[in-house]
């Protein structure tokens, strides 16, 4: 399947400054599978070496000298190094000691030679690695797939084209197609292995089996990776649903544990965080730039990295997303807003903020900073789209700003002057232009 981080790859192949890659990403998003179809195709050869269980890796790094690297890596896997020729990608870095500190040699004493290391967690070893090589490596983030790398892989590569150029006539034409095709995207998600099968398929319980396994993988995660405090991120990670399903989304920790206190789960959230399997977006208290200047830490919302992954956590059944409207209107619009979110960060690689008044009702659902503008953002999971807050934000509450607003519905599009409507299925290509 293309993936669009395939175009990144390319660009550090050929950039004469470019330095070892790390690779990050959540377990299953598909780092391994792009690395080595990039290694293939772009290199002469690709030397791949799992670092999970091998012992052979494991007493590899007891000194930095990469001449001696190389040249044990080359009898072992029984193929040439070469300089400019060869992609070398160590999998699993993060399970061998000194691995991610010996980036820093790979830059200094082979800066020609194309390295490129991933691994599942890799975000949470970087976080407790006091050796990580500052300065030393270039990194790139990978998400589940977006709703156009869905459309392509589904085989309709022009309806993709259609959508990303924002032709808004042909989306109205074919608003039947795209809306199916949304429902099924809910419904598996942006999980390659969950997207194959069922493009293959078609059989939900097969989809539900893989997304299974996938929630069933983290949770051992939850347990491998850190001992001091399983228990209080799973806590956490088993009350997702409850916190989506309120009607302002805004994490409590009350939901987590009756009586409990943000001290005691905090950092068990921001395990999850790190670990690429959770988005949280804080609130802002202004639209102006730069948001991150009008963050409140002290109130937040909490998303999953997907949505396929969200429906089946939730247990909805595959019916009420596969069919009818229920796919769009389930937990208060939870499964929307986490759609738009994961398509925001993932090809974007935007960071979204949410603004509400205290002691009111008025909640915007995302503030979105453009390098061209601020776009206060609704979410609407149907066709009834009144935007009272909305309009109130844009009009009243911050009328001196001259903002203007989106609303992503299930209605096709209209300018209204202080606010555009776009179909839900377009919100990622909208943002490429914005």
């Amino acid at each position: 399947m293309e993936r669009a981080i395939y175009k990144q790859l390319l660009e550090w192949k050929n950039n004469v400054e470019r330095k070892p890659l790390i690779l990050l990403g959540a377990r299953q998003v598909g780092k391994t599978y792009i690395l080595k179809k990039f290694g293939t195709r772009e290199f002469s050869n690709m030397v791949y070496v799992n670092c999970h269980n091998n012992e052979f890796m494991a007493n590899l790094f007891t000194d930095f000298d990469i001449g001696r690297v190389i040249y044990q890596i080359n009898v072992h896997t029984g193929q040439k190094i070469t300089p400019g020729k060869t992609l070398l990608f160590l999998d699993e870095i993060q399970e061998i000691h000194n691995g991610i500190a010996s980036l820093k040699y790979f830059c200094e004493d082979m800066r020609e030679l194309h390295v490129v290391v991933a691994g599942s967690l890799l975000g949470i070893s970087l976080k407790e690695d006091e050796s990580f090589p500052v300065g030393k490596v270039n990194t790139m983030r990978m998400f589940p797939m977006t709703f156009s790398e869905f459309l392509i892989a589904s085989g309709r590569g022009q309806l993709a084209e259609a959508v990303d150029n924002l032709d808004y006539e042909t989306m109205r034409l074919l608003n039947d197609e795209c809306t199916d095709k949304l429902r099924q995207y809910f419904f598996t998600g942006g999980m390659p292995e969950a997207v194959a099968n069922w493009l293959q398929n078609h059989d939900p319980k097969l989809v539900r089996k893989i997304h299974g396994e996938i929630l069933e993988s983290y949770y051992m995660d939850f347990a491998k990776h850190t001992k001091t405090m399983v228990r209080h991120i799973r806590m956490v990670w088993d009350s997702i649903p409850a916190q989506l399903a309120k009607e302002n989304k805004k994490f409590i920790f009350g939901l987590v544990k009756k009586g409990a206190r943000a001290a005691q789960f905090e950092e068990a959230l921001q395990w999850l965080v790190d670990a690429g399997l959770v988005i949280r977006v804080n609130r802002c208290t202004m639209p102006r730039q730069p948001l991150k200047f009008y963050s409140d830490p002290s109130a937040f919302k909490i998303y999953l990295l997907d949505c396929g992954l969200l429906a089946t956590l939730c247990e909805t059944e595959p019916a009420d997303i596969l069919l009818g409207s229920k796919a769009f209107v389930e937990f208060k619009g939870a499964f929307a807003e986490n759609y738009v979110l994961q398509q925001l960060i993932a090809k974007q690689n935007l960071s979204p903020y949410y603004f509400n008044k205290d002691n009111s009702t008025q909640e915007v659902d995302f503030l979105v900073q453009t390098p061209q503008r601020i776009v206060p953002t609704e979410v609407k999971a149907e066709e009834n789209v009144k935007s009272k807050s909305l309009s109130t934000f844009i009009k009243e509450g911050f009328k001196e700003l001259n903002l203007k607003g989106l609303r992503c519905s299930m209605k096709p599009y209209i300018d209204q002057g202080w606010m555009e409507n776009i179909p839900l299925y377009a919100v990622e290509a909208y943002f490429s232009g914005v």
